[in-house]
């Protein structure tokens, strides 16, 4: 649980370094003129793909209660973000490693949405199960200023006196 405590932590720090580590990457290990374009159209496209899935993954409702991201996630943005620090070094394989960098985006942002989805239509059927089963008891379901359910029982207000006015016709 540590690690992926640590590991929700580094996404949310990665959309900085991974970009800031690309020109790090392209002014050490020399990247020509046509590298300088490139770079100018990768960092801003690392950037927000990185901090859309952070904040994709940031959202669902299970990490927000752990502060912890699941091993799943662990793997394939692990991975992603290996593949974008490999490209950094710029070196003869680096066309490879923006293609799996691109592939591996496409994955996460995929796998996030989904994994969102699910977390968020689980939640909405918990909460349904805590109405239905607050209806069968009688019972009125509210939610406190936290959004957590809290049952208040339904009070009796008396006798009511229905008073009907009828026209005739003639």
């Amino acid at each position: 649980m540590l690690f992926r405590r640590i590991f929700f932590r580094w996404i949310q720090a990665a959309t900085i370094v991974l970009p800031v580590w690309l020109v790090i990457g392209w002014a050490v290990f020399g990247g020509g003129g046509w590298g300088t374009l490139g770079l100018i159209i990768t960092v801003p496209v690392t950037f927000l793909s990185l901090a859309v899935i952070a904040l994709l993954t940031s959202m669902r409702p299970t990490v927000r209660e752990t502060r912890a991201v699941s091993w799943i996630d662990v793997g394939i943005i692990g991975a992603w973000h290996a593949a974008i620090i490999a490209f950094g070094f710029s070196g003869p394989s680096m066309a490879s490693f923006a293609v799996l960098s691109i592939a591996l985006a496409l994955v996460a942002f995929w796998y996030a949405i989904v994994q969102l989805v699910r977390d968020g239509a689980k939640r909405m059927q918990e909460q349904m199960a805590e109405y239905e089963r607050a209806a069968q008891a009688g019972a009125v379901p509210r939610t406190d200023a936290g959004g957590a359910p809290s049952v208040q029982q339904p009070y009796d207000i008396g006798e009511v006196i229905v008073v009907e006015e009828r026209h005739r016709e003639d």
